[in-house]
């Protein structure tokens, strides 16, 4: 077996594996803190308790989790194939199927009854299992596939969008089964999107600006790095009056710590100013989803 071949064969399992766990995480959190609150945690997740709710409180009929949830995901998976990535979109329905099956399996457990802890720490929960497959590429479903294809369209980080979309989807559980439990699942949802902006980073964008007497070996470690291009432009130090050049470059937020080594180890006198960019027109190379 060749060195390439065997290497991807490693990724697979490792990405089978965080898919797994992130949905075994991610089963275990509805069976606990989401059941014991009474919550919604949004997506196409909430969509389904929220369908399981109203078919038994006003049609008295128990439907299991996962063909509800399979059916409701069938768009988001046609917009991941369409648009995303095909081995993508395979272990993002991995986890649709799986975290399926392990909530209807597995027993429910009472954790604490205190809804405003439930909110915040199930919340924080499922924003981490989310980032887990995000990690490995693939998502949980749903909302998820919707703000990767706009994130993925519009360059920016639109991971906002699906709280929009679970507001709309808890208001409506709000006139149906009573404000408050809609009101802790928004907390809910606050939580999970916090985490996912706070530890997935691929969206959002960082502005280098890197002050250096080596402009050009600077550039080419951006480029064979992170296959980003850079900008040079001319400077002038304030305090001796001395020819400065500036490094201009925009990189994804995930890569600028490790870009900023790389820049100290070719110019170790070189000053780097990371910032924050809100939006970005243009061109910028994007690994692609595979």
């Amino acid at each position: 077996m060749t060195k390439d071949k065997k290497g991807f064969q490693n990724n697979l399992l490792v990405r089978f594996v965080a898919v797994s766990l992130a949905s075994l995480i991610m089963a275990l959190n509805i069976n606990t803190f989401v059941h014991t609150g009474g919550l919604l945690p949004g997506g196409v997740s909430g969509l389904t308790l929220l369908l399981q709710e109203v078919f038994s409180k006003f049609l008295h009929i128990s439907i299991p989790y996962t063909p509800i949830n399979i059916l409701l995901n069938a768009f988001p998976v046609y917009i991941g194939f369409r648009f995303l990535g095909k081995k993508f979109t395979l272990f993002s329905c991995w986890m649709i199927i799986l975290t399926g099956i392990l909530t209807d399996i597995l027993p429910s457990y009472v954790i604490t009854q205190d809804t405003l802890l439930i909110s915040i720490f199930g919340g924080m929960i499922n924003g981490f299992s989310i980032c887990l497959c995000l990690f490995v590429d693939a998502t949980s479903g749903g909302t998820d596939f919707i703000a990767m294809y706009l994130s993925e369209k519009n360059g920016i980080d639109s991971f906002n969008v699906p709280l929009i979309i679970n507001a709309i989807i808890l208001t409506a559980a709000g006139f149906l089964f009573g404000w408050d439990k809609a009101l802790y699942s928004i907390i809910f949802q606050y939580a999970t999107t916090a985490v996912i902006r706070v530890l997935y980073r691929k969206y959002q964008r960082a502005t280098l600006f890197v002050v250096t007497d080596n402009p050009d070996a600077v550039c080419k470690a951006i480029y064979d790095n992170l296959n980003h291009g850079a900008t040079v432009l001319e400077g002038e130090g304030s305090y001796e009056h001395q020819e400065r050049k500036v490094v201009y470059s925009v990189v994804s937020a995930s890569e600028s710590g490790k870009i900023t080594k790389i820049i100290k180890e070719v110019d170790p006198n070189a000053f780097v100013n990371t910032l924050k960019t809100e939006r970005l027109l243009g061109n910028f190379y994007k690994k692609p989803t595979d």
